[in-house]
């Protein structure tokens, strides 16, 4: 039972969470005159991406599920899967001003 809760309550911050800091990114990107539509899914994987690297190393302790299997992401891993979240929230504009 905890397992499904668990899982549950990854797809609701993954869902929620996830869709909000998208909206939100979509408007930043429609803010600075970029063509969100056509290069915003680059920045929603970079969403997805962060919130797996903030679940993995904070969140999933907080959770219901007490199983093996819970630890942190090691450090050089998050540390890349960071670099990789600003390089993808960058590409965007990048790629807008390149094919204007």
């Amino acid at each position: 039972m905890r397992v499904l809760l668990e899982l549950v309550r990854i797809i609701l911050i993954f869902g929620i969470l996830g869709g909000i800091l998208s909206q939100l990114l979509k408007n930043v990107y429609l803010a600075f005159g970029m063509d969100a539509y056509n290069y915003g899914w680059i920045g929603y994987i970079a969403i997805l991406i962060f919130l797996f690297v903030l679940y993995r190393n904070k969140w999933q302790f907080s959770g219901w599920y007490k199983g093996k299997g819970r630890e942190k992401l090691p450090k050089k891993v998050s540390q890349v899967l960071t670099f990789v979240v600003i390089i993808l929230l960058l590409s965007p504009p990048v790629i807008s001003i390149v094919m204007s």
